[in-house]
């Protein structure tokens, strides 16, 4: 993309032009050492004289009051801070009228700033102090003082910090006293454009203004900018006007806006393109008639597109569309801030909405999509450090969504996005990783680690073996992507990464893991075999090993780790088959994967208390088996007597004071306790014999 520029033919100013401020994205007021403040409408593009300073007000900055504040939403800013040159700043409404000015600094006030909120002003000046205000002009705290001369200034997007310039340095410096001060240098370029001594962006992003030393105000806007979907190109020639290729037979659409094109989003096979008013939907099987509707405040600063819907971020809220142009839901949260919402804290999928909270950075909000309501009991996602980026998988059920993020440690997590009162497992999949996406086609994700570009092609290994987590993995260098590098897109089997230089670079990856997932979701396992078998690769069997035991399909997962060489599992697998009932192989099926809790509770619900009883044993949760036992007065000599076997096979006494209460005046008799465990695997025998047995007769009835 590239700015293109425009300039009247004469200069509405008569001096050098000091300092341009926007009011909305199609207003802007600029000001000049010749007294004047000048409005300028876009749309018209009409210019107004609304007042002519005192003489001695020489202006240098200017900064509009914000205009979204907590609940109270104003469709344009009201009032600025004008700095000047006799070290004052004022405070000045819309119309021009002088409400208020305060001696600020000893010389030039060089910057002045409103914080987000704003709750309070931020002021530099040639004195080389740095000073914050509250928002009627009083003084706070002089925050820093240095020996020269401090130029600009910025708030945090927290407005816990502040960011100033000090001769070659850039200085963050945050409000709390003695808290640690960071700095680094920056690159200064010179463009041919003549003294620029003040710029700013509109509100959407894609226009900017400067104010020039001849006396005049410069514009430029975003064109040229490119969004690629398979075989589309959409590029916006025009402001007005977008240009779509179809490269695999060279035909080419042109797409006219009645407004100015803000954002737009190509992705599942649709193009959304929102205006100044109103936002258009496009399919690419149609480019000739989109659907239309009109926008409520028209500054949209985010698009997200799923497979079934797209959400809109505007300056009001928060809006999910489907691609009919219906209304579907607007999810609100306490302190909800659109201004600060992007594609990394914001996630979505066909059934969940996924915040990153602003005022607690370690939280995800989750919501249905289909009614903006809080996912599930409304319990919240909450990680142990601050979380920088978010992202939910695509496809597959609702129960299974999962999502992935990447704390401040740069490391990456999953999770399970239902959260039904339990405590949901966080499991860390990745270090170093500084930029992730999950394929638009199947639950692959892929992600940037370090110096390594590596593709998760079964995530969900970490929830099923996560010994063999290592094997569904694919890694190649990623040292050509140079520094900061930042995947943008991952469809089908393309993942598109854009270099800090702003170039991009395509990778391909296999496309067999992906046709793996289809066969595995259709529950085509003999397919998946015969795949596996055709590629001849560890990372397919690997991945078909871990999706066989998530779906409970133990025959092809024996056949899956016998190609893996994992012998040991092979082997317990053989043994959950010879198990007597579908619970105990259900139990066993959980005990594989790791979850314990899960496999007692299926024993229990189906009366199996002996064998919830021996899987603790077997795992050696001594505490959990006696504990059973007692509870369902039922096998406690047997617990014992296992307890016994187990502390004399290492020379041990017995210390636990719970052992040895019940313990007291017991004999450990051997025989009987295996004539009763041979009589609980009788029953169960029976019992489900007599299940399959009942079964059958209403098959044929």
């Amino acid at each position: 993309m590239r700015l293109k520029i425009s300039l009247l033919k004469e200069p509405k100013h008569q001096e050098l032009v000091s300092c341009v401020g926007w009011t909305t994205a199609e207003e802007l007021y600029s000001c000049s050492d010749d007294h004047q403040i000048v409005k300028w409408n876009l749309l018209t593009g009409e210019t107004s004289q609304i007042v002519k300073l005192p003489d001695d007000i020489y202006p240098i900055d200017l900064h509009w009051f914000p205009k979204s504040l907590g609940i109270k939403k104003q469709t344009q800013a009201e009032s600025f801070v004008l700095t000047s040159s006799d070290g004052k700043f004022h405070l000045i409404s819309k119309l021009g009228r002088v409400e208020k000015s305060v001696e600020a600094h000893c010389g030039a006030v060089l910057a002045g700033r409103w914080n987000y909120e704003g709750t309070a002003l931020v002021t530099v000046g040639e004195d080389g102090q740095i000073k914050i205000w509250s928002k009627t002009g009083m003084l706070r705290s002089t925050l820093a003082q240095q020996g020269t001369p401090v130029y600009s200034v910025a708030w945090g997007p927290d407005s816990e910090k502040v960011l100033y310039t000090a001769g070659k340095q850039l200085i963050i410096k945050p409000l709390q006293p003695n808290a640690k001060v960071l700095q680094w240098s920056y690159a200064l370029e010179k463009p041919n454009t003549g003294s620029i001594f003040n710029i700013a962006w509109s509100i959407d992003g894609t226009q900017i203004a400067g104010a020039c030393g001849n006396g005049h105000v410069v514009f430029a806007h975003v064109v040229e900018q490119r969004w690629e979907w398979k075989n589309f190109q959409v590029t916006l020639t025009k402001r007005r006007t977008m240009q779509v290729r179809n490269v695999l037979n060279d035909a080419v659409d042109l797409l006219e806006f009645r407004d100015r094109v803000i954002k737009a989003s190509l992705n599942y096979a649709h193009l959304v393109v929102s205006t100044s008013l109103q936002c258009y939907v496009f399919s690419t099987k149609n480019w000739n008639t989109p659907l239309i509707f009109d926008l409520k405040e028209g500054t949209v600063s985010l698009i997200l597109q799923a497979e079934r819907h797209f959400l809109l971020v505007d300056g009001g809220g928060i809006y999910l569309y489907s691609y009919e142009g219906r209304f579907i839901s607007s999810p609100k949260f306490p302190g909800m801030r659109t201004d600060i919402l992007n594609a990394q804290t914001v996630s979505l999928s066909n059934d969940t909405i996924a915040i990153k909270d602003k005022a607690d950075e370690k939280i995800i909000f989750l919501f249905e999509a289909s009614t903006g309501k809080p996912l599930g009991d409304g319990k919240l996602l909450s990680h142990k450090n601050e979380i920088l980026e978010i992202a939910l998988d695509q496809k597959g059920l609702t129960n299974d969504r999962k999502i992935a993020f990447i704390d401040k440690n740069r490391d990456l997590y999953i999770t399970s996005v239902k959260r039904f009162g339990k405590e949901e497992q966080i499991i860390k999949l990745g270090t170093m990783v500084h930029t992730l996406a999950w394929s638009d086609t199947c639950n692959i994700l892929c992600g940037l680690q370090d110096t390594r570009f590596t593709v998760w092609y079964y995530p969900n290994t970490v929830y099923v073996d996560r010994d063999i987590l290592p094997k569904t993995l694919y890694e190649r260098d990623a040292s050509e992507f140079s520094k900061n590098p930042h995947i943008v897109s991952f469809v089908g089997n393309q993942v598109t990464i854009r270099r800090a230089d702003g170039s991009l670079v395509h990778i391909s990856i296999s496309p067999y893991p992906a046709i793996l997932h289809e066969y595995v979701s259709g529950s085509k396992w003999e397919d998946a075999v015969r795949l596996c078998r055709f590629v001849k690769e560890q990372t397919m069997w690997a991945c078909l090993a871990a999706m066989a035991v998530a779906n409970r399909d133990m025959t092809t997962a024996e056949i899956a780790y016998a190609a893996i060489g994992e012998i040991d599992k092979v082997q317990y697998i053989n043994s959950i088959k010879d198990l007597p009932s579908k619970e105990s192989k259900m139990a066993h099926i959980l005990m594989f994967s790791g979850n314990i809790q899960e496999a007692e509770m299926v024993l229990l619900q189906a009366g199996l208390v002996y064998q919830a009883i021996q899987i603790n044993i077997n795992l050696y949760n001594w505490e959990r088996a006696l504990e059973l036992a007692v509870k369902y007065k039922t096998h406690v000599d047997t617990v014992l007597a296992y307890r016994q076997k187990f502390l004399e096979t290492f020379g041990k006494q017995e210390t636990n004071k719970r052992y040895l209460q019940y313990a007291e005046g017991l004999q450990i008799d051997w025989e009987k306790i295996r004539a009763k465990i041979e009589m609980e695997i009788t029953k169960e025998r029976e019992r489900s014999s007599s299940s399959q047995s009942s079964k059958n007769v209403g098959l044929r009835h």
